[in-house]
């Protein structure tokens, strides 16, 4: 950490031209971060940009700084030329370079210096000159936060960088509940709280601000398609695209309903499939020693964490719910250990 806050903050030390990006479909981690690094990196008159490959979740969009960032799908030409330009790349809660799609290519073929932090597994050792990675960390933003540190400059940590990391932190460790969350979590909080940021506001902005058709959605979730494997302590929810636009559906509206099934007396692994964007794509979580990285590697060209983790299905909804069904009743054993 010391070495690597070193070479970065002597790489900082005259104005540059500067990209941060983050993982298509940026959560609040990945949002956090990337605007807090930002806020921090123009307080030492850097030019910076924050690219992302698409668009997130409007209950995102308060945070400061949200109104400078750049969507890549929908300003290629202006990202792209952005990007060829800079002198550093900041890559910020993605381990891989496929994560950040159809910009990966313009990333990989700039010759800016690349620095990565991140907490996912199995990081890419070539995807970047300078590299952050710490898997234990509940998140980017705690170790972001770790990184500004190192460099010896939480001293310009304002209102605006602290609800920035804030909302990282929060949204990465289920509102401080996950097992992730350390002493030294707490610790940086309230570093973050005593800087400005306001964590009640935060909350209410984050998860009590939903429309009426996303709580009308959550509601058809739970009571229409909910699937219970009891025998095996699991759980799914699936939902078609048509059944998505039934209640205009807006990007983040589904977001945490997976949480809903893995809160069920006994569930310790739950499934959200969803029919979006012309994928299939899915939503894994567990409790205990379930790994469902493996299982979102092995079967769904994905990954994450232990107990968090996404993929992608070649196949419909339906049959994307049979090789889930498989998947339980393969891991029944392990499974059923788990409440034991």
């Amino acid at each position: 950490m010391k070495e690597n806050a070193l070479k970065l903050k002597n790489l900082l030390t005259t104005p540059k031209k500067i990209v941060i990006t983050t993982h298509r479909g940026p959560d609040g981690d990945a949002m956090g971060s990337s605007l807090g690094l930002m806020h921090l990196l123009k307080q030492f008159r850097h030019n910076v940009h924050v690219i992302t490959p698409n668009s997130y979740a409007d209950f995102l969009h308060w945070m400061p700084g949200n109104e400078d960032v750049i969507v890549f799908e929908d300003n290629e030409e202006e990202a792209n030329q952005i990007t060829e330009n800079a002198d550093l790349i900041f890559l910020l809660d993605f381990s891989h370079i496929s994560r950040i799609a159809d910009f990966a290519d313009t990333v990989s073929n700039s010759n800016a210096t690349k620095i990565l932090i991140d907490h996912h597994q199995d990081p890419d050792k070539e995807i970047a000159d300078i590299i952050f990675s710490d898997t234990t960390a509940c998140s980017t933003a705690k170790l972001l936060y770790e990184v500004i540190d190192a460099m010896d400059l939480t001293n310009h940590i304002n209102k605006e960088i602290a609800e920035c990391l804030y909302v990282g932190i929060m949204t990465d460790t289920g509102s401080f509940k996950y097992a992730s969350t350390t002493a030294k979590t707490h610790h940086i909080v309230a570093e973050l709280i005593a800087a400005g940021a306001e964590n009640t506001k935060i909350h209410d902005l984050i998860y009590d601000n939903s429309s009426a058709n996303r709580m009308k959605l959550l509601g058809y979730c739970l009571n229409k398609k909910l699937l219970l494997y009891q025998e095996n302590n699991s759980a799914v929810i699936s939902l078609t695209a048509e059944e998505l636009e039934q209640f205009n559906f807006k990007k983040g509206d589904t977001e945490g309903v997976v949480n809903y099934a893995l809160a069920i007396k006994g569930i310790v692994f739950a499934v959200f499939i969803a029919e979006k964007d012309g994928m299939v794509k899915l939503s894994l979580r567990s409790k205990g020693n379930f790994k469902v990285n493996e299982i979102a590697n092995k079967y769904f060209s994905g990954g994450g964490h232990m107990n968090a983790s996404g993929g992608i299905s070649e196949v419909s909804v339906n049959d994307t719910i049979k090789i889930v069904e498989k998947i339980i009743i393969d891991n029944k054993i392990e499974l059923n250990n788990q409440n034991n």
